[in-house]
């Protein structure tokens, strides 16, 4: 077993507890995502266990209890993380519950979802709370049988000394176990040694989720709760200026229609406090069906604004003061205002060696520029919230990925302490990032608190779709140089979008080209974006992926074999020195695919394939894509991806995981965009929007995981953006042409629109 020093943080990590009626509750600070459920019932902790970061509790009976403080939202970390609990405890998977605890940042740190982080940031930490419970329990143990520690054995929740043939239960030594100091040292099992960690275990909420049993928000039913909507203004850069609710108060079950000012004007916003429309219009009734039929009914009178300014904290940088643009904006106007800026001076991100000498010298050159429009995250459970708020305190329930972050922006619009707000943490009906932008869970407390009643908010799919907070749209254009000894000697990358860019310069090719230019810009929008599916990299993976495919033909090499190239000069001889990926396990997905996909052996008739290959979120993923055409639409036979995210901890959840990232990026990749016209989105339910149908999904996704002993990585997003790039680079072997515009399914459909 390999021996870790916890000391270095241990009497702040670590905490232990007697439990009245015998037991023992181990405290630590849980660094990351994740939750559980029990298929058993257990009694609930008392309320004094809760001043604490999180535990492990072990009653007398042998049970396990794991109190998880991160929001779960499909990523099914509240069977993963609980997993590797349980391995260094010891204990068999049965005993163990998990149960959801509420936002406390008192006692948690990080209760988010965001940037497939969970198990990568908790897995040292998991590790050692287990381990140290189970030396304790040893120790116990040791010093009750008065026998030396090493001697000590556990397995499945029994303690055992073999040269003397005593054994009892891990609950039975609990209380015992409770006295013992916390250790300095921990031993923790090598990879080997593992029977937890590595083995399928099914979703332990599955049970209730297949039979409708109340898991999300959208379930809450309090006595007493009234149901609120909001009507905000129908397009980007209008605001409120009048209602006429005569007519709606009349209607019946109506309470109350007032208008809301969501964020204060001097407030100073922090990363996730986006909010599209400052001020709408809430209308309060006693069920659903009255409130919209009293939405519909209403009269409410908008105006353009000015352009205005905001002071923002973005993540992990100094306040800033961003400009927020008068405009009713279209997306006829948003391809010529990129291509507008990217003729522009732009930012150098990263320049290796020298560019304009190769290009200057090239025999040969190649300029390709993609695009992709605005998307919409379309969550399954529509935005809903749950708020009780009173002079003194606020209750609320509801779907969020950065709780800890939205209870401060709470508190200050509501006037209340921190201490004094209660936010539960249901399972998400889907995130991707928009539930980190909480500003409904600020509009319902505002509704509650102006009703002095318990107030459920509800989202139509409408006003969600049309609400802001998209994925942004993107341009980038890349350039190659190729010498008249048909080699690559320079690549140029201009990245931008309306507002931000995608462009990660660090990344690959970055280190594998001598002569590396990356620019980047941004064309400023009152169109709100957030963060969406593997941000940036959902686009700059295809680009990237598409254009090294040119590359290689036009050089004559096949596109693995090209890839291979460029990884084997990135881990010989790289150049510069903040490349930002492992060369070896780039190369070591690429080479797997290869290998599982039969890639070189002759494909069927009529299928065509695509292979792409990512590194993002710490791991890396590559993707070889069948597909036919079948009168003139794509079918995707099959997707084969192999994955190097480290340890796996649950190889069925990872593979779910991957898979819905897969359909999901193809989905996108067709079908997905949403487009603008005088600031009123086109689309605003399923049946203009097109999201991928079950039909359309691949007939076959096989899943490869590279099997090592490195700490595990990101999964939630990694299979995610590579698969945009598989699809194009399919596309054009089937069409012969080459798909630089997204949605793919535009160009399929109109041939001559765009430059696909």
């Amino acid at each position: 077993m390999a021996i870790v020093k916890t000391s270095f943080n241990r009497r702040s990590f670590l905490k232990t507890t007697a439990i009245a009626g015998g037991g023992m509750m181990l405290h630590f600070c849980w660094f990351t995502a994740c939750e559980s459920s029990s298929k058993k019932d257990a009694t609930s902790p008392p309320e004094e266990w809760f001043n604490f970061n999180g535990y492990l509790k072990i009653g007398d009976n042998g049970q396990v209890i794991i109190l998880s403080p991160n929001p779960e939202g499909g990523q099914n970390v509240k069977t993963s993380m609980p997993m590797i609990v349980a391995e260094e405890l010891d204990v068999d998977w049965k005993d163990v519950i998990v149960e959801q605890a509420p936002l406390n940042t008192k006692l948690y740190s990080r209760q988010f979802i965001g940037g497939s982080q969970a198990i990568r940031h908790g897995w040292g930490g998991l590790r050692m709370a287990g381990a140290s419970a189970r030396h304790m329990l040893r120790e116990a143990a040791a010093q009750a049988w008065q026998v030396p520690l090493a001697e000590v054995t556990t397995e499945a929740g029994i303690l055992q000394h073999q040269q003397s043939g005593q054994s009892t239960t891990y609950g039975e030594m609990a209380a015992a176990a409770a006295k013992v100091p916390v250790p300095d040292e921990v031993q923790l099992k090598e990879v080997q040694e593992f029977k937890i960690i590595g083995t399928s275990r099914k979703n332990v909420d599955a049970r209730k989720i297949v039979t409708g049993q109340p898991l999300f928000s959208i379930d809450t039913n309090k006595e007493g709760m009234l149901i609120a909507m909001i009507v905000h203004p129908p397009a980007f850069g209008m605001k409120f200026k009048s209602v006429d609710d005569s007519a709606v108060r009349l209607m019946p079950g109506i309470q109350d229609v007032f208008t809301i000012k969501v964020l204060a004007d001097d407030f100073d916003r922090q990363h996730f406090d986006t909010c599209t429309f400052l001020e709408v219009v809430a209308i309060v009734g006693n069920t659903t069906w009255e409130v919209m039929n009293a939405k519909k009914a209403i009269t409410i009178e908008w105006e353009p604004f000015e352009t205005y300014t905001e002071n923002r904290t973005p993540y992990g940088r100094p306040k800033e003061v961003f400009t927020i643009p008068a405009g009713l904006e279209s997306s006829s106007d948003h391809r010529a205002k990129m291509a507008e800026k990217a003729a522009q001076p732009k930012q150098v991100a990263r320049k290796d060696g020298d560019p304009e000498a190769a290009f200057k010298n090239a025999a040969k050159t190649i300029e390709r520029t993609y695009t992709a429009p605005f998307l919409a995250h379309n969550c399954m459970e529509p935005m809903n919230f749950f708020a009780h708020v009173t002079a003194e305190k606020a209750e609320l329930i509801g779907p969020l990925q950065k709780a800890e972050l939205t209870e401060q922006t709470l508190s200050a619009r509501l006037g209340l302490p921190v201490e004094a707000i209660n936010i539960q943490l249901p399972r998400l009906g889907g995130g991707y990032g928009r539930r980190s932008y909480a500003h409904w869970a600020v509009e319902a407390a505002l509704i509650s608190q102006k009703m002095h009643a318990p107030v459920k908010l509800i989202y139509t799919r409408e006003d969600d779709m049309t609400g802001g907070i998209y994925r942004p749209a993107y341009q980038a254009t890349y350039r190659a140089a190729i010498d008249a000894d048909n080699k690559l000697t320079g690549i140029h990358i201009s990245a931008g979008g309306i507002p931000e860019s995608p462009l990660y310069a660090n990344r690959f090719p970055a280190g594998a080209v001598d002569n590396y230019l990356a620019e980047s810009w941004t064309v400023n929008s009152n169109i709100t974006i957030g963060s969406f599916r593997a941000p940036r990299s959902n686009f700059i993976a295809c680009a990237e992926q598409s254009f090294l495919d040119e590359i290689a033909e036009a050089m004559g090499k096949d596109p693995i074999d090209f890839r291979l190239a460029l990884l084997k000069r990135a881990k010989e001889n790289p150049v510069g020195e903040n490349n930002d990926y492992d060369a070896a396990r780039y190369a070591g997905v690429l080479e797997l695919v290869r290998d599982k996909s039969g890639w070189d052996d002759p494909s069927s008739a009529g299928t065509h394939r695509g292979v792409a290959a990512y590194y993002c979120h710490n791991s890396y993923a590559a993707q070889v894509l069948d597909l036919k055409i079948d009168n003139g639409q794509p079918i995707v036979e099959r997707v084969c991806c192999a994955i190097d995210c480290g340890i796996v901890i649950n190889p069925d959840a990872a593979t779910n995981l991957s898979e819905g990232a897969i359909v999901d990026g193809i989905g996108n990749a067709l079908y997905g965009e949403l487009t603008f016209k005088d600031g009123k989105p086109e689309k605003n339910n399923f049946h203009q929007y097109h999201m991928i149908r079950m039909s359309e999904a691949p007939r076959k996704i096989d899943l490869h995981f590279v099997e090592n002993d490195i700490d595990p990585t990101g999964l939630g997003e990694p299979a995610f953006p590579p698969v945009f790039g598989a699809l194009a680079n399919a596309l054009y072997q089937a069409k012969g042409k080459r798909f630089y515009d997204q949605p793919f399914n535009n160009r399929l459909i109109h041939p001559g629109t765009f430059g696909g």
